[in-house]
């Protein structure tokens, strides 16, 4: 593996950087505290072309790989792991299955102004009773004549109050063995609704919500991928969507430890700067090998993601380790900053409640150690 990035990946790395510091992360505790969905911000995304970075230029993306995307979805978190993982549905859950399985008409119709981020497009895999067991889901598909007619309902879909597409998944054969679809289902479908959105413990400004499907008309045109086998769309966009959320994970505990090491440089006590201690030395230094670890084993995959091989258990030990060394590090934030740490004044309290969530969405750790068991028991 080569660590030197290119010269277009620095370029992304430091863009993205330069914008986050400027446009992001100075709204990032407004956004949070109010729980503002950030608009303009994804309006001045799209523009950098963050909103599908890996996309080729034909189908309105940036034309970058995925180790771009990477170090791209890292800043952004760094600044604010809302805006991080509104971008990553975007990228991972939604552009990438589409131009990996969709017709020519969807690349034309949906993926590229998806890509551009003049419409917003949203995952739909999940539901009430079904989460990492996608076998028990409910929502069903059933075909007549000029289409599907779907039934059903999904949760904590994150960007589905604003996406003006999602990519639904749904039952359509129980016979010898479940067999699912994927569909994409438009805003202002009839029998299509939605919750509004979901209050959550982090990433208040990424909006989630349950949406519904009472008896909504689908066409045949609109199916992405074979009838039949929209688990492995459904699969393989998660293999690409765990090096997203891995890289989230690492932007917020990028900038957790960023915020202690200067809080240690300035905080005395016992007349020198804590930094001085022994204590909170060995604290730093643990935070920055797991970081540093992390951001590695990212890096790896999606590096194999580049080279077109499978990478779904290299992606499965990223989100893995990346989320929980996360939690990690952003729970030594809140300890090296101390009282303060616990305050809403200080961002640390931030972070370890963004950190949270990457344990669980796009499959759960539990989830990442089975699928990483079963790739070495193969």
């Amino acid at each position: 593996m080569e660590f030197e990035l290119s010269e277009e990946q620095r370029l992304m790395r430091d863009t993205t950087r330069d914008f986050a510091a400027r446009e992001i992360a100075p709204r990032a505790a407004e956004l949070d505290k109010l729980e503002l969905w950030p608009g303009s911000i994804l309006t001045q995304m799209a523009a950098l072309g963050l909103m599908g970075v890996a996309i080729p230029t034909e189908h309105g993306g940036a034309g970058m790989d995925a180790l771009s995307y990477a170090l791209a979805i890292e800043e952004v978190s760094a600044a604010c792991a809302s805006c991080g993982v509104i971008m990553s549905v975007n990228n991972s859950l939604f552009c990438d299955p589409i131009y990996k399985f969709g017709t020519d008409r969807q690349r034309r119709e949906v993926l590229a102004p998806a890509a551009r981020g003049d419409k917003l497009g949203c995952f739909g895999l999940t539901e009430p009773m079904s989460g990492s067991d996608a076998q028990t889901m409910i929502t069903t598909a059933t075909k007549t004549g000029s289409g599907w007619v779907l039934d059903g309902a999904k949760n904590w879909i994150t960007n589905g109050p604003y996406a003006d597409w999602i990519l639904v998944f749904a039952v359509t054969e129980r016979a010898e063995r479940v067999r699912h679809t994927a569909f994409l289902v438009e805003r202002g479908t009839p029998g299509f609704t939605q919750n509004p959105y979901d209050h959550k413990l982090g990433i208040h400004a990424a909006h989630s919500c349950t949406v519904f499907f009472d008896k909504c008309e689908v066409p045949d045109a609109n199916v992405v991928g074979p009838v039949g086998e929209g688990f492995k769309v459904a699969m393989a966009s998660l293999d690409g969507g765990r090096i997203g959320i891995a890289c989230q994970a690492i932007g917020i505990a990028r900038a957790a430890l960023e915020r202690s090491v200067a809080y240690a440089k300035e905080r005395k006590s016992f007349g020198v700067p804590i930094a001085e201690h022994q204590a909170i030395q060995f604290m730093l230094a643990d935070m920055a090998t797991q970081v540093d670890a992390a951001r590695l084993l990212a890096w790896r995959a999606a590096t194999l993601k580049d080279r077109g091989v499978r990478h779904t258990m290299e992606s499965s030990i990223a989100k893995l380790y990346a989320s929980e060394m996360a939690t990690r590090v952003t729970h030594k934030a809140i300890q090296i900053h101390g009282g303060y740490g616990y305050s809403t004044e200080f961002p640390v309290e931030r972070h370890y409640r963004d950190a949270r969530i990457t344990e669980i969405y796009e499959g759960t750790s539990e989830i990442q150690r089975i699928v990483i068991a079963a790739n070495l028991l193969r």
